[in-house]
């Protein structure tokens, strides 16, 4: 990891663990400065993502453009030479995918509640002109509240003709396709994100697809024939909503206005699904712009254009941040970020004059979290190779539960004629979608549906589910997928050298140049100025040691993690964690699938034929606190979700635990 590459992000926020790796990105944990908040961060490198990198800026686009209680927000945006930062909503629960596997399918009851907030979701997207194209419960996560939120806007498409246009790319993941997709037919994107939130909805009630076979070409047959079973525990209601939905003929499937109100949808509700934003962008907060204005002693109305702005720049990312604390009944408050680890004194982003540390403005260190640890694996690719000042930032005291996040970014192209292989749309098909990236906000196409009776309400859940411990985040990214090239992106910044200030091991609470100016000093501050250099060269001797190659620190396991129960990990009746990671290993080898063991952990894949690598997982045999035993944490990386499901359950089940 090149340190200047890295110099703007640390400028504004503390790097943690790195929670999800991919082909040629990697999402890590981070901390906000300003507002102490979680957020992911989703780093990818620019050379890597190749002919990829259009699709990169579409989803920042319409991330820009998108503001809604059940879409990921997106905070702030760093481009360099090269790397692209995505600051993100951070979600600890994890995949709804993963969720639904673990109790195998849901309750009616419980898919309802979920299922609300997905048509919430795609309805305001379709209001704002957009088609999301890659809907599946990958691609959804679940907060802390036990709400979800969807991402992946990479496949996304906003024709310029509004959402009647048609589209011919044909993109997204196969189970999930439309029929008029898989034909090559001419296709309106909102049609087609309905049958996916059918082919969904099946998937939480039953726990299976409705349309699936280990043959691609046999899976686009059943999906053209829209045959599929009906399990004995659905109710008539559910299976009516279903047949509404996976209607083979587009113009006979029900609409997102339809859904709203479907009788299904509102067993047990008095009101229809809230489609509109709660947090619209046009509607600044007054507490927020309040504390930013102290904070930054400017006035409220030269804050509120600076925010108005939306550059998704640090202004951009506090802000949001400081709304998302006050949802949550957090107190909106900033702080002077204490300089920990490679942290710097958070700039202020589009301020002429910055906020002066005083003592008097220091607040207590021992508030902020440290860093939550290191993680085993850094990159999909490079399997366990870490630089030194990744090791430098990430191998710090562990504090808290091992995360996780899962970055899918293995996308191919699918049509009828061609197996699914890893492709790059052909020049010939660019421009065919006329895919606008202005503004969705200033350019908004009317939506007729009805208008709610409290549209900016603080955000109700639909019904409350019992809430289950979440530790593992995940973030993920869409596979099967085909992109329309597009002229590549400008880069936005560029950085330079890190300073010194950057990297500093250690709390420093003055600034360096303010005390340089100090000219005139009595024989105490001189004594303070002397202790504080001193620190700052002892930092700096500790950072150069961290930074030499052959003194890099390795981080072991002698023994399993103690984890709290989560849905992502299988309770086993062994006792002895090293009997059961043997007993694992064995049946590895039995079924050929290839590994690399760090510690208790093991980095699993598969290959095809031609010795691609198909698959990607961990597991790992950790320790439960309650009950006192010991379990599998599972955890995919990269590979369709299904086959993996599959897989681990064939793993699993052949253990003898």
């Amino acid at each position: 990891m090149a340190v200047g590459d890295y110099e703007e992000i640390l400028k504004y926020y503390e790097l943690h663990e790195t929670i999800g790796t991919g082909g040629f990105a990697k999402v890590k944990l981070a901390q906000h400065l300003l507002t102490g908040e979680k957020v992911a961060i989703k780093i990818m490198d620019k050379l890597a993502l190749g002919d990829d990198l259009p699709r990169v800026k579409i989803e920042i686009d319409a991330m820009k453009n998108l503001s809604h209680q059940h879409v990921c927000q997106l905070y702030h945006v760093i481009e360099t030479s090269k790397k692209i930062f995505m600051v993100l909503e951070y979600c600890p629960g994890g995949e709804l995918f993963d969720y639904i596997i673990s109790k195998d399918r849901l309750s009616e009851e419980e898919a309802r509640v979920f299922f609300r907030q997905i048509v919430s979701a795609i309805a305001y997207v379709h209001s704002q002109g957009y088609a999301h194209r890659d809907l599946k419960p990958e691609n959804l996560l679940i907060d802390e509240e036990h709400n979800l939120k969807l991402i992946d806007f990479g496949l996304c498409a906003k024709p310029k003709g509004g959402l009647d246009y048609h589209l011919n790319t044909c993109c997204g993941s196969p189970a999930y396709a439309a029929p008029e997709l898989i034909q090559g037919k001419a296709y309106i994107g909102s049609e087609a994100d309905i049958w996916s939130m059918g082919v969904l909805l099946y998937a939480l009630l039953c726990g299976f697809l409705p349309f699936d076979d280990d043959n691609v070409m046999a899976v686009y047959r059943k999906i053209m024939r829209g045959k599929y079973s009906i399990p004995k525990w659905l109710s008539p209601s559910s299976t009516l909503l279903l047949n509404q939905m996976l209607q083979v003929d587009p113009k006979k499937r029900i609409t997102v206005k339809h859904l709203l109100s479907h009788p299904w949808l509102m067993q047990g509700y008095s009101d229809a699904v809230q489609w509109q934003s709660k947090y619209p962008l046009g509607h600044l907060d007054e507490d927020c712009v309040t504390e930013l204005s102290v904070f930054h002693k400017q006035s409220r109305e030269s804050i509120s254009e600076l925010i108005a702005e939306w550059k998704y720049d640090q202004m951009s990312a506090t802000y949001l941040l400081l709304q998302s604390k006050k949802a949550r009944g957090k107190r909106v408050r900033l702080r002077v970020p204490c300089l920990t680890g490679h942290a710097s004194i958070a700039q202020s982003a589009g301020l002429e004059s910055e906020k002066t540390m005083t003592h008097e403005d220091v607040p207590d260190c021992s508030e902020v979290p440290h860093a939550f640890g290191s993680m085993e694996f850094s990159d999909a690719a490079s399997l366990f190779e870490e630089s030194p000042l990744e090791e430098f930032i990430l191998n710090t005291p562990r504090t808290k539960q091992h995360s996780r996040h899962d970055a899918q970014l293995d996308d191919t192209e699918f049509t009828l004629s061609t197996p699914v292989t890893r492709k790059v749309a052909s020049k010939q098909h660019e421009n065919k979608e006329n895919v606008d990236t202005e503004s969705a906000l200033r350019n908004e196409t009317p939506f007729a549906l009805p208008a709610p009776k409290t549209p900016f309400a603080k955000s109700q859940i639909e019904t409350q589910v019992q809430t289950i411990p979440f530790q593992a985040p995940a973030f993920k990214e869409s596979q099967f997928t085909a992109v329309t090239p597009i002229k590549k992106p400008t880069n936005l910044t560029n950085t330079d050298e890190l300073t010194a200030a950057e990297v500093l091991p250690k709390r420093r609470f003055h600034s360096v140049e303010l005390d340089l100016n100090l000219a005139h000093v009595d024989s105490s501050q001189k004594k303070r100025k002397a202790k504080i250099f001193g620190s700052l060269e002892r930092g700096l001797d500790k950072v150069i040691t961290m930074l030499t190659p052959n003194k890099k620190r390795r981080f072991t396991r002698d023994h399993p993690r103690k984890l709290k129960a989560h849905y992502n990990v299988t309770t086993t009746q062994l006792l002895n964690p090293d009997q059961l990671l043997n007993e694992i290993i064995t049946v590895l080898s039995k079924k050929h699938v290839e590994y690399v063991q760090k510690g208790y952990t093991l980095k699993c894949q598969t290959r095809s034929d031609f010795g691609k690598v198909t698959m990607e997982f961990e597991l790992e045999v950790c320790q439960l606190s309650k009950p006192e035993v010991v379990g599998i944490r599972r955890q995919r990386l990269k590979g369709d979700a299904w086959v993996y499901k599959r897989l681990v359950e064939d793993i699993l089940s052949s253990c003898q635990v």
